[in-house]
């Protein structure tokens, strides 16, 4: 197996586990509404490679001739919301983010404490 078809494998791996399917399942039809998952998915990718010739780090590194080389990927997904469709129209309702809401309940608390101080 060569570099581009061990990385096909992998893109392909990954693509198959992580998407909306897999983050909230299939769209949901229930009393004339559909209800589909929305949902951000991010990819990363990486590799290296090396062949015969290569500087080895220490003195007491041998090294052989040869070819070195390692490729790996990752994904990360997380629900953000859903889109509502029925005969009145379509609207996308977002899933609240307590770390945002967090934050900006800190910065009021720190932005009243600062005007606040005499």
């Amino acid at each position: 197996m060569n570099d581009r078809e061990r990385l096909s494998a992998i893109v392909a791996r990954i693509q198959d586990r992580a998407g909306v399917t897999q983050v909230y399942g299939d769209p949901i039809v229930h009393d004339g509404k559909t209800i589909v998952p929305v949902a951000k998915v991010a990819y990363g990718f990486g590799g290296g490679y090396e062949s015969e010739g290569g500087e080895v780090d220490t003195a007491d590194e041998k090294r052989e001739d040869g070819e070195e080389g390692g490729l790996g990927g990752g994904v990360w997904a997380t629900p953000t919301g859903v889109v509502e469709i029925t005969n009145r129209g379509t609207r996308f309702i977002p899933f609240d983010d307590p770390e945002k809401r967090a934050a900006v309940a800190f910065l009021c608390f720190a932005l009243g404490y600062l005007l606040g101080r005499k």
